[in-house]
């Protein structure tokens, strides 16, 4: 549990624009699991950002309201969990201009945390290995753990709940760990987050 002094922030991002989303809803579930952490939490949704299209690194668009807002929220997340729906075999493209405004400057040294809807019955593996390597080239540290979930239609409720009990604490431990993680590293707790970070298991929520 993070204590006053290192407080942790978890932020969710949400990779999609749907009404009603099954990703936004499954961040919701998740930043639960950070905040019986300890850790403060806020819902980046995407619907409620006029993001311009990227033109790069450089780019004028960085001038946006919108853009400086997303920017600073992810810079003051000491966790950012990343949720995308899966489209053709990859993560979708509104995730994918949002993380294009963030740099080093807000990504560095910050854990990541990933969460993947399909509405498939084979998941969201694609989607999230290419987030994994969109970490990488940030140098964040991507969580062991991430979930996806196969056939999202099945699995919510009208209320954006989670039938599936074991699921449901799936997704929370990735909001859990995300907060963890992120406290060992802010309080300094080096070695034991790097002893913590070595033996844990390369995908336990995985299905």
């Amino acid at each position: 549990m993070a204590d006053q002094e290192n407080q942790i922030q978890v932020a969710a991002l949400c990779g999609s624009l749907r009404e009603n989303s099954f990703t936004a809803a499954a961040l919701r579930i998740a930043l639960e699991g950070a905040r019986q952490f300890g850790a403060t939490t806020e819902l980046i949704d995407l619907r409620d950002y006029n993001l311009p299209l990227h033109a790069g690194v450089t780019s004028s668009d960085d001038s946006s309201g919108d853009v400086r807002k997303l920017k600073r929220l992810a810079k003051a997340a000491d966790a950012l969990i990343l949720g995308t729906p899966e489209y053709h075999g990859s993560f979708s493209g509104v995730l994918k201009n949002a993380l294009d405004f963030l740099t080093f400057d807000e990504m560095e040294g910050k854990m990541i945390g990933l969460i993947g809807v399909s509405g498939g019955a084979m998941g969201a593996f694609d989607a999230l290995n290419g987030l994994r390597s969109v970490g990488r080239a940030l140098h964040a540290w991507v969580l062991p753990q991430q979930v996806t979930i196969a056939e999202a239609y099945k699995v919510f409720d009208g209320e954006g709940r989670i039938s599936d009990r074991d699921l449901e604490r799936r997704v929370r431990t990735v909001g859990s760990e995300a907060a963890r993680f992120a406290h060992l590293h802010k309080c300094g707790r080096l070695r034991e987050f790097l002893q913590i970070w070595e033996t844990a298991p390369v995908n336990p929520g995985g299905g």
